[in-house]
């Protein structure tokens, strides 16, 4: 039997077009939610098609954002896992866990599944900054599950990562983009009409809420002070995280930005409606590696607030890493067209060459 398990809203907009190739397939699987965010998680899954998780575990009734919540959240995951195994993976003692990614339920998701004695598979695999901290805590989850022998088969998105895992002597497969793509593919095709995307107005959009951005005033002025220099040039839209809007307000700097007209502020927007928006926009400002590759995908340009990136999708293309250099950033505003491509054309489907790979599962 396949199990699917998911904790974050990425993870479901990255894994939605996976799950909807084993429903399309008449593939029945087993949906294990563990919660940790909770926010307009069933509005995704019903934008996708998707059904409801067949067990939730965790649940806080509130996204985990910070670091007491999340230790709480982790205990009582692990806690249940052990001794509801059973019942979370319906006594199967054979089948395989899909996990995604890099943040914590690839861990917490992978222990549980070991407790159970499965099989883990590991979708969008191989990704390494070797640099514990930046990005944090993602690094450290996804070296700690495969030092740890969490993880039996490997789903890498290029050659570099494919490399990054050969190490761990396990099953690997390259499949050459990320299952975003496809996500992509699913926005653009069930896509409504979007007021905010309707502007005859050129604008950017920025998008920025990682750990090591926000949790530094330091980091989170400069941020500020580009963005409203951006916004001189160009509308920009800035889509808030909940996370970035409370440390924008902790630390002063939100009503900075609501002053400047130019500069709009937006609640977090569904995948759908945002794909719409960065399918219009001139260019994003972003410190995310799904909006990467998200826009290297559809050909927008990218201009990443990071010091360094493990992904390699867009760079020397359409994606330019700033590393906070004045220089390249004011560079980047200046010939942004420039860096404008095609999107991608090609006829493949990660998702569906991952549920080709499970058929000794099905």
């Amino acid at each position: 039997m396949i199990h699917v398990i998911i904790g974050t809203r990425a993870q479901i907009i990255k894994m939605a077009p996976v799950m909807k190739e084993l429903e399309e397939r008449g593939i029945d699987y087993n949906f294990i939610f563990l919660a940790q965010h909770k926010e307009t998680i069933y509005e995704i899954l019903a934008q996708f098609g998707l059904k409801h998780p067949n067990i939730v575990i965790g649940d806080l009734n509130k996204d985990i954002t910070n670091v007491k919540d999340m230790i709480f959240w982790s205990i009582r995951i692990l806690i249940y896992g052990f001794f509801r195994r059973k019942k979370i993976f319906q006594n199967d003692k054979k089948g395989i866990v899909l996990i995604h990614g890099d943040a914590p339920p690839l861990f917490l998701g992978g222990v549980i599944a070991k407790f159970q004695k499965l099989k883990v598979a590991q979708i969008e695999a191989g990704l390494r900054s070797f640099n514990y901290f930046n990005p944090f805590p993602e690094e450290i989850t996804r070296v700690f599950s495969a030092k740890t022998g969490l993880i039996d088969m490997f789903f890498c998105q290029d050659e570099k990562a494919i490399l990054n895992a050969a190490s761990y002597k396990k099953i690997s497969f390259c499949t050459h983009y990320n299952t975003i793509l496809d996500s992509l593919r699913l926005a653009e095709k069930n896509s409504t009409n979007n007021k905010t995307a309707e502007t005859s107005e050129k604008f950017a959009i920025a998008s920025l809420h990682r750990f090591e951005t926000i949790s530094k005033k330091g980091k989170l002025q400069q941020v500020v002070d580009v963005l409203i220099k951006i916004s001189k040039k160009i509308k920009v839209l800035f889509i808030l995280h909940p996370p970035t809007r409370v440390a924008l307000e902790k630390n002063n700097l939100y009503d900075l930005l609501a002053k400047e007209s130019a500069c709009q502020l937006l609640p977090r927007l569904g995948f759908f409606e945002f794909n719409q928006i960065l399918r219009k926009a001139e260019f994003m400002i972003t410190d995310g590696g799904s909006n990467q590759e998200e826009c290297f995908y559809l050909g927008t340009p990218c201009l990443l607030l990071r010091s360094e990136t493990e992904r390699m999708e867009g760079l020397n293309s359409n994606v330019v890493l700033s590393k906070f250099n004045t220089a390249i950033i004011d560079d980047f505003v200046a010939n942004y067209s420039t860096y404008k491509k095609d999107p991608i054309s090609k006829k493949v489907s990660p998702s569906r060459f991952i549920v080709d790979q499970l058929k000794e599962f099905i």
